[in-house]
């Protein structure tokens, strides 16, 4: 039987690749920017968002509840999870929305201003499973597009919410404008795919090891909650490091993690991994280049659809 999915992965053993510096680990924060991008009846939406940690759901008229919840996160949480990054000087990938990014340009300035990444995470905070293909285009496009401006540089990374389609990674490729993308979360170690004759980067994603587990039902209640599960992942992949190549992903989110009651368990998290060392920080852009150029690949160049259009 011939499957269409891999579940051999690096069983025959991982590619001979060691991190810069000597690292044991590449550890890759991610910042989720979503805020202004969740659906909303006062945009025109066809509905108002009810995932948050108070699940209660208006139906038919704007919702300036939700959205206040929303707007916590560039208001308040970002400032905190920036001042936590810039204590060891770590670099991120802040994953932004298009909308989101839209709506607060200066945001996405100053992540690249301070020497973050700026990724791409959909137009809207939604599932792009089941859109049709030109919807997926146009969503990829105009996502790339905007954050893009709002950067002043170009993404070259992309992330869909939860579910993409069978089709995404394929049209992700012909965009032309995408080093990588994260809508995995079948390894701790990045890997190759072939595409329309291309090489492209995947580099695995985790829900575990998020802040999203702080909503309803996710397990975690108190801080040390996040950074005791979150340093159990990256004690046993720094142990891992010595013999294979790992990486761990953390999730974060603007009105999550930026909480006053959380902050700190992100400081405690980072503080204890700069005191491990042998430790390479990285935003997912510096890994997935680095993967390529150690599989001997030439630098990624962008091409055809990077231009933003369809």
């Amino acid at each position: 039987m011939t499957d269409r999915r891999n579940f051999i992965g690096y069983r025959d053993g991982h590619p001979d690749i060691v991190w810069p510096n000597g690292g044991r680990l590449a550890v890759s924060f991610v910042v989720n920017v979503e805020e202004g991008a969740e659906l909303s009846i006062a945009d025109a939406d066809e509905r108002n968002e009810s995932v948050y940690e108070a699940r209660e759901e208006v139906v038919g008229i704007p919702d300036p509840c939700m959205e206040s919840h929303y707007g916590y996160g560039p208001r308040v949480g970002y400032r905190r999870i920036i001042d936590a990054l810039a204590q060891h000087d770590v670099p991120a990938t802040f994953s932004c929305c298009g909308r989101a990014a839209a709506r607060s340009p200066w945001l996405v300035r100053d992540v690249v201003s301070r020497g973050h990444e700026a990724s791409c995470h959909g137009w809207r905070w939604e599932r792009l499973a089941g859109m049709s293909e030109m919807e997926q285009r146009e969503n990829i496009a105009r996502t790339y597009q905007v954050v893009r401006d709002a950067a002043g540089v170009a993404p070259l990374g992309w992330h869909t919410r939860s579910a993409s389609t069978p089709d995404t990674r394929r049209l992700l490729v012909e965009h032309g404008g995408f080093l990588y993308d994260s809508d995995a979360y079948d390894d701790d170690t990045p890997y190759l795919v072939s595409l329309a004759d291309t090489s492209h980067v995947v580099l695995p994603y985790a829900f575990d090891t998020n802040d999203m587990r702080f909503q309803p039902g996710g397990g975690f209640v108190q801080p040390e909650d996040f950074s005791r599960y979150c340093l159990s992942a990256f004690e046993r992949l720094w142990q891992e490091g010595a013999r294979i190549p790992r990486m761990l992903s953390i999730g974060l989110h603007l009105r999550i993690i930026g909480r006053p009651a959380r902050i700190g368990a992100l400081e405690t998290l980072i503080d204890a991994m700069a005191a491990r060392g042998d430790v390479w920080f990285a935003t997912r852009a510096q890994i997935a280049s680095h993967w390529r150029r150690e599989c001997g690949l030439p630098d990624f160049q962008p091409r055809g659809g990077a231009n933003g259009g369809v």
